[in-house]
Parts: structure tokens; C-alpha cells; sequence
């Protein structure tokens, strides 16, 4: 993964040097932002993840009284050395987690399912073999990534890999066969680990109670109430509509390719997105726009991440496709991080709801654990500055 994304879909292998890096003595403080105005902090925030090396930078914070400060800062194509758009679109990528939980969550407040509805009621058959046993895990445990089904999903390490995988296709069913071909990483509801493969049989469950895909569920409970034109599913397209930055992804110091053209592993929640329609769709969500009172609620129910994610993440915490983590001025933070073909992005909303912010990276700076680890923490410092702009008395 990158460290930024929640273990997205590739670069995989990455995940275990973090988590060594970091069991080894790496801290990632966030640091205090100094003072100066919001505007001219997210410049100085954004320009810092530029100087470590990552290509193109855009950030968009909200203050309480909806004024928006926008930031950018680097170049949107290596070769043209064009600017980053201000508003260009970006691979949503684990952020579509949250999109899928809101959906479970409102069949859920329709009555036509139940957060305690094992997999086998509603998949029968799938999830079984090799200690697989649908009928132990909840959709609970699915959203809150509590069901120990293991992830093993097609990536890449290197330029090879990425050239000979980029246009592969996988359905659904295929994806979640090769999980099951593993032992489950633990018992349902004995331990927390990220799984990808989890929520894509979320997805196959709520095609299988609507009749509709999961992106199409997603288009007309959420993007189309809210407005959201900038953001949309691309599916099994290579490219992204524009504008938008190119896609990198840093396999050596000699070795930055243009990652853009490929077809994201789960293409079913492949949407791409922008600054501002990710910061409506948070804030949306938190203001219980989407979700009834009681099912918000349970969203925000949390349980702590494992050992490995927590040591870079002190402190946070796991709700049902939100996480939830401490800000450097007091209170806390709901987001979902996203990363995938070359786009990392940070996202947050104060505990309020009065302040977001949403920074999208083009560039995964993957090929060592350290670089990983300074991307991350730039961002969630960018994250931290913007949320806690004003201090205390302001939020």
C-alpha cells in the first residue's frame, strides 16, 4: 500500500516495510501549524508535499462559514510540465468505501437488510473453504473490517508488473474466489485487518438485494441528491475524464512511471473524483444529509485499527467505512484515505462538521518505506493545520 490510503489496492508488498519502518523507531508527530491565515497555510502545506518529491499537489479546505481555500502546487504532467488543476479529477479509490457503507447503511434504515445478516443469508455459498465460513460473519463485521477475510488481490511491485496487469479485468466473483482460497486472517469479530475483499462482497450483496450494481445504488442514492457532477464511475475505462493530473508511481530513483492508464482491480467502485465534491460528500455525511440519526450513529461507532496500523495512526479508530482520528489540537476527525494508479488523497471533517479539507496527491512516492512515511506525514499535517485552523475557540 501506500501509507496514506488504508491499504489500498496495490503495492502491497509496501505494507510490511511501513509497519517494520515503523515498529523500528519511526514516528510521524504531526507537527503544530504555526500562525497564519488558513488560505496561506494550506499554500505553505501544500508546497511542503511538493518538495519531497511528489509531482502535483491540490488541496481544498472549508472554513465554518463555507469559504473555500484552495491550493495547488507542482505540475499536473512530467513531460508538458502543465499546472495542477485546481479542481481536477483523482481516483477515488478506498474513499469508496465510505460510499458503499452509506448505501449498506440506508437499506439498512430501510428495513431491507440488517447490520447483523450474516453473508450467507445474503450470499449463500460464497464465503466457505479453507476456514471460510459465511454464516459466522456479519455485514458488520464486513464494514468494520472485523471478519477476518483475507485480501489477495492482483497488484504490482514493479514497471513490469504494472505494464503486463494494467488493462486485466476481474469480475467480482473472481476476486472474492481468490480470498477464498486462503485461511481467514481470524475469527469473525476476533481481531481488526483492512480488507478489500470484504467490501467487495458487500458490493455483491447489495447487487444481489437492489438488482443494481453497487455503483449504480451509489450514483442514485448519493452523487445525485448531492449534486455531485464531478465525480463519476468510470468502470473498466483506462483513463480519467479531465481535467486531471497524470497518475505516478515511484518504483525506484530511477524509475517514476505514468501510472494513469489502467483499470482499477475492483472496477465496480471505481469512481473518480474532485476536492470539491469529496468535501460536499464528507460534510454531507456528517451533517446526516445521507443517513438517519440512529444509523450515522452506528457509522460512528468505532473499534480500535491493529498494532501495525496503529503505530501510524495513534489513536485511531475504526467505524463502519469511517475512520476516526485525534487532532493535534484537541477533539477528533472522521475520514476515509484513498489510494490508487498513481492518486493518494487525505481527507477530514472536524468532529463538528464546521471545517474539511481534502488533499489529493499525484504521485505515490511507494519505493521505499521511508518516502512512504514522510508522504504521509506531510499530508496528515496538511489534514491537521487546516482542521484545527483557528485553534480551539474557533471550532
Amino acid at each position: 500500500m501506500s501509507a496514506t490510503s488504508f491499504i489500498p489496492r496495490r503495492h502491497l508488498a509496501l505494507v510490511v516495510g511501513v509497519v517494520t519502518l515503523i515498529a523500528a523507531g519511526a514516528t510521524g508527530a504531526v507537527a503544530q501549524p504555526q500562525r497564519s491565515s488558513p488560505g496561506e497555510r494550506l499554500r505553505q502545506d501544500t508546497r511542503a508535499v511538493h518538495a519531497l518529491g511528489v509531482s502535483g499537489v491540490q488541496a481544498r479546505a472549508v472554513a465554518p462559514d463555507g469559504r473555500e481555500s484552495v491550493a495547488t502546487s507542482g505540475t499536473a504532467d512530467l513531460r508538458t510540465g502543465r499546472p495542477v488543476p485546481a479542481n481536477g479529477r483523482f481516483r477515488m479509490a478506498s474513499t469508496a468505501k465510505t460510499l458503499v457503507a452509506t448505501v449498506v447503511l440506508q437499506l439498512a434504515a430501510e428495513g431491507r437488510l440488517s447490520l447483523d445478516d450474516t453473508v450467507e443469508s445474503r450470499l449463500p455459498g460464497v464465503v466457505r473453504g479453507n476456514g471460510n465460513d459465511g454464516r459466522r460473519i456479519t455485514l458488520r463485521h464486513l464494514l468494520q473490517h472485523t471478519a477476518g477475510v483475507h485480501d489477495d488481490l492482483p497488484g504490482y511491485t514493479t514497471p513490469e508488473e504494472y505494464y503486463r496487469q494494467r488493462h486485466d479485468v476481474y469480475r467480482p466473483e473472481q476476486l472474492i474466489a481468490r480470498a477464498m482460497r486462503h485461511a481467514p486472517d481470524f475469527a469473525p469479530g476476533e481481531g481488526w485487518q483492512y480488507s478489500n475483499t470484504g467490501y467487495i462482497l458487500l458490493g455483491s450483496i447489495v447487487h444481489r438485494l437492489t438488482g443494481r450494481p453497487v455503483h449504480q445504488e451509489i450514483e442514485e442514492r448519493v452523487l445525485r441528491p448531492l449534486g455531485l457532477d464531478g465525480t463519476r464511475w468510470t468502470g473498466v475505462s483506462t483513463d480519467l475524464p479531465g481535467p486531471h493530473a497524470r497518475g505516478y508511481q515511484r518504483f525506484g530513483p530511477d524509475a517514476t512511471v505514468d501510472v494513469t492508464d489502467q483499470i482499477p482491480v475492483d472496477h465496480e467502485t471505481a469512481f473518480t473524483t474532485t476536492t470539491r465534491d469529496e468535501n460536499r460528500f464528507l460534510r454531507a455525511l456528517l451533517a446526516g444529509r445521507l443517513l438517519p440519526a440512529r444509523q450515522l450513529a452506528e457509522m460512528k461507532q468505532t473499534v480500535p485499527v491493529n498494532a501495525e496500523v496503529q503505530r501510524l495512526w495513534p489513536g485511531g479508530r475504526y467505524g463502519l467505512g469511517l475512520v476516526e482520528r485525534p487532532l493535534s489540537c484537541g477533539g477528533t476527525y472522521w475520514s476515509h484515505e484513498g489510494g490508487d494508479g498513481g492518486y493518494i488523497t487525505l481527507n477530514g471533517v472536524a468532529e463538528d462538521g464546521r471545517r474539511s479539507v481534502v488533499v489529493s496527491m499525484s504521485e505515490a512516492r511507494g519505493d521505499t518505506p521511508e518516502h512512504i512515511l514522510e508522504q504521509e506525514n506531510a499530508a496528515g499535517a496538511l489534514v491537521d493545520h487546516a482542521l484545527c485552523a483557528g485553534g480551539r475557540d474557533d471550532r
